[in-house]
């Protein structure tokens, strides 16, 4: 694992790569009382040439360092943190598996660690980084298609809130929403915001629609980045490649559940999916809101688009395709 501990008085120590060990934290430490705390998820391959590769990880540092200053932690140099990353992959890269269905998950997290109950800046703090190779996310399996629960009764995130920024308490406080979505039969949440019930995130993944539009245009839409939405890696990457293809139009904009109940009634709604750097992408098939179970079509069209996103980031993931998205570690 990868350390680095920071203080007000002494600024940034020397990284250090040591054994995995536990943790000595004093019980008064900020992390623990006031959350003031946040991670990152990245993941390492190796591809059919044997050489090990990251994913866009400038992306990961700086959604990190703009987490890091909303939770009045100190800044770093993004740069510098990823070549530690990197030392550390280097290091452990015979935990990366020798498999093109599997990849190395890589856990950045920082931590105040500050001895005191003070409700104020942490004067200490720690980064460190954990490894962990991983399988495919959902048990289903990566093209089983998932079962959501929109209730407006449960909200993730609000405007002047933090759900762009990836802090632990995003997630835990969805875990017993989870728990509700799997009494009532579904896998995932989708969540929904304000008056008009905007869909905006499905899980812990970014959400994309591929429809016919009301001008009868084949488009994918996305909700914007508005401030109650993680700014995704993959969202990001679909995003762009979609724009590189040109073959429909691509949208960044709100949606509300009356839309899109409308657009599945009357047959627009072609694919429904998820995406995120531990499932990449995941298709939705059904969706439960107000007692009435929806079914969505994405199996039954294919998923086309869903399946050639999928395959165009395996083929820069593992290596089969040429992209400076994907830059060597070894």
């Amino acid at each position: 694992m990868l350390t680095i501990n920071w203080s007000v008085k002494g600024g940034w120590e020397a990284p250090r790569i040591k054994p995995f060990q536990n943790l000595s934290l004093h019980p008064a430490s900020s992390a623990l009382h006031y959350s003031i705390e946040l991670f990152e998820g990245m993941k390492a391959f190796r591809g059919a040439d044997n050489h090990i590769r990251l994913f866009r990880p400038m992306l990961n540092m700086e959604r990190m360092h703009r987490s890091a200053e909303r939770s009045s932690l100190p800044l770093y140099d993004k740069g510098e943190l990823l070549e530690c990353i990197k030392k550390l992959v280097e290091l452990e890269q015979e935990w990366v598996p020798f498999s093109q269905d599997a990849s190395l998950y890589i856990r950045p997290t920082f931590i105040g660690t500050e001895p005191s109950l003070g409700v104020s800046p942490p004067g200490e703090a720690m980064i460190f980084v954990i490894v962990s190779p991983v399988g495919p996310y959902f048990a289903t399996g990566s093209f089983s298609p998932v079962s959501l629960l929109a209730d407006p009764s449960f909200v993730r995130a609000w405007k002047g809130g933090v759900g762009a920024y990836k802090m632990g308490g995003n997630y835990g406080a969805t875990i017993a929403v989870q728990n509700e979505a799997v009494k009532r039969g579904c896998q995932q949440v989708l969540w929904l915001y304000g008056e008009q019930e905007q869909i905006t995130e499905v899980g812990t993944m970014n959400l994309f629609i591929y429809w016919t539009n009301e001008d009868g245009e084949k488009e994918l839409f996305t909700p914007p980045l508005d401030g109650i939405i993680l700014p995704g890696v993959t969202r990001q990457s679909l995003l762009d490649l979609a724009r590189t293809w040109g073959e429909f139009k691509v949208t960044e904009r709100s949606m509300g559940m009356q839309e899109l109940l409308a657009a599945l009634d009357a047959g627009k709604v072609l694919e429904v999916f998820g995406a995120g750097t531990a499932c990449v992408v995941c298709p939705v098939g059904s969706l439960l809101y107000g007692g009435t179970t929806y079914q969505i079509p994405t199996m039954q069209n294919g998923p086309d688009l869903a399946m050639k996103f999928h395959k165009e980031l395996a083929d820069i993931q593992y290596g089969r395709k040429a992209s400076e998205w994907a830059p060597l570690v070894v």
